[in-house]
């Protein structure tokens, strides 16, 4: 058998895939990486978004000026899914957390507690 990283023959154990770590860690580096840099992008700017969304969010509920959030970079094009309730609100969330456009430029946010 020879590794799946360097092509080496293996030795040892019949079942081993690699020669070594560092091979090994390669491997699965490249594997799990984003395939592309929109990917990479996107999931950057909702790792952003979450990162602010908790650090405003510390009660459950909070209720924050959007030009506040557009200030820390909170990017509103970006988020994970929209849900609509039966009283018609629309919260967009970013995995748990999630906000709301107000009136007056205000933006309510809140956490998911499911």
């Amino acid at each position: 058998m020879n590794c799946l990283e360097c092509g080496e023959k293996i030795i040892g154990r019949s079942d081993k895939k690699f020669c070594n770590d560092a091979c090994r860690n390669a491997y699965n580096n490249k594997q799990n990486k984003d395939s592309t840099n929109l990917m990479r992008n996107i999931n950057n700017k909702l790792r952003k978004n979450y990162r602010i969304l908790r650090e405003i969010n510390i009660d459950g509920k909070t209720k924050i000026a959007k030009s506040k959030m557009d200030g820390l970079g909170f990017d509103f094009d970006f988020f994970t899914n929209l849900k609509v309730y039966k009283n018609g609100s629309e919260y967009k969330f970013i995995y748990d957390y999630g906000y709301k456009l107000l009136e007056d430029d205000f933006v309510l946010v809140v956490k998911n507690q499911a």
